[in-house]
């Protein structure tokens, strides 16, 4: 699917979509949980979508209407085969719960997730007592013989996913575990599935996020649960307004542990005019300038910062850059391209990504099915001298399967 995105100004006031992290979380809590879960404002984009299939494949009833999504958990394997779609949260999470079954599963993916590592699961569920192989590093990965707990050590330089994966099905474990992880990143994202064990009545002993002492035989208990806004998704309506025009961004909370709520910082630095309120963020236009801002905790940022970057006079650093690699696409790669295209000026220094404000043109670009580059391109265009065409548009499903629609009521000329 193509989209032509002309240049316009984006005003007006939109919702946040809900966090497709939160959701897939709290939908594996729900299926380990005993009982029925409600879960209100849930994400339906297609990472969402692909754990409420695993859930129900794994025994869980799922229903689902417009605002709620309903699970009756509990562990009972219908099928051999889970379908983790392009998510690798989803594989990385529940891998280590599909162990829990001690049958012979297999878990598969598509697209981009097919190019992802997994290696580091196998090693550290065996130290657990599963039994894993997978292809190469590579999916698909094929679990047997039940996760028992016990003591292991994780890299958590590249994600902190597993991590979350065995936070989650550790504590269903006969055994009490220890997990010791060197280099972690993104421990928000750590805080967020503690939040949501907590929920579900789940104690995690975490000291200084290097060690890890989880307690086993502990019942998830159900319980009822509203889905954050998405901080992830706001940051490119956000900077759409910091671009050309004013956007407000509803349903947010301030307060939140999410790692990309950093976006309000990064455009302050940037000259933007912003307003916080209770639930909201007004993200609106104003002189930009070169900014330096650290990402390696929230690389998610990257995408929307890069455009931004674009129209900010002088040159832009970005730390963080070695984070992009192993994402739906090489990341970093594809940003310098893609808006390589428009005219952007980027280039990759180590760790750092550097752009150089420059006049951005229209052009056709290539999401290369990444959702944030697709993104990213879109809201480069506002500001640009002529259209801009983003083949593989669709992958914006993959998180946020509004985007196009949401730009459009906000004054944006979507085609």
């Amino acid at each position: 699917m193509k989209k032509s995105i002309s240049p316009s100004e984006a005003r007006g006031t939109q919702a946040a979509p809900a966090s497709k992290s939160e959701m897939q979380r709290a939908v594996a809590a729900a299926l380990i949980a005993n009982g029925r879960t409600t879960i209100t404002n849930p994400s339906f984009c297609d990472d969402s979508r692909a754990a409420l299939g695993i859930a129900e494949a794994l025994g869980a009833a799922v229903h689902v209407s417009s605002d709620r999504v309903i699970i009756d958990g509990g562990i009972n394997p219908a099928v051999s085969v889970l379908d983790c779609g392009e998510s690798g949260l989803g594989v990385r999470m529940f891998t280590p719960i599909a162990a829990l079954t001690g049958r012979q599963m297999t878990l598969t993916g598509r697209g981009s997730l097919l190019k992802r590592p997994v290696s580091t699961i196998e090693e550290s569920l065996s130290d657990l007592g599963a039994s894993v192989k997978s292809q190469n590093g590579f999916l698909p990965i094929e679990v047997s013989s039940k996760l028992k707990g016990g003591s292991t050590v994780i890299d958590g330089s590249l994600s902190s996913q597993f991590l979350t994966g065995l936070l989650m099905a550790l504590p269903s474990a006969e055994e009490d575990s220890l997990i010791s992880v060197n280099n972690l990143q993104s421990r928000q994202y750590i805080d967020i599935t503690l939040k949501v064990l907590n929920h579900f009545s789940v104690s995690v002993e975490n000291s200084n996020y290097n060690l890890f002492k989880i307690r086993g035989r502990q019942a998830f208990v159900p319980a009822d649960i509203c889905i954050e806004g998405d901080w992830s998704g706001a940051a490119f309506l956000l900077c759409a307004g910091a671009i050309r025009g004013q956007v407000r961004v509803t349903g947010l909370n301030n307060l939140s542990l999410q790692p990309d709520r950093r976006i309000v910082d990064a455009l302050r630095l940037a000259g933007a005019d912003i307003t916080e309120g209770e639930g909201y963020v007004t993200a609106a236009h104003s002189t930009l300038k070169r900014f330096e801002f650290d990402a390696a905790e929230c690389p998610d940022l990257f995408p929307p910062l890069a455009a931004l970057a674009m129209y900010c006079e002088g040159t832009t650093l970005l730390r963080g850059a070695r984070r992009l690699t192993h994402k739906e696409s090489d990341r970093g790669a594809v940003i310098k391209n893609e808006l390589g295209r428009l005219n952007g000026n980027i280039e990759l220094d180590g760790d750092c990504m550097v752009i150089k404000g420059s006049r951005v043109t229209g052009g056709t670009t290539d999401s290369h099915g990444d959702h944030r580059i697709a993104m990213a391109c879109a809201i480069a265009a506002l500001g640009a001298e002529g259209p801009v065409v983003i083949d593989h548009a669709e992958s914006i499903d993959k998180s946020y399967h509004e985007f196009y629609e949401h730009l459009a009521a906000l004054g944006v000329n979507v085609q």
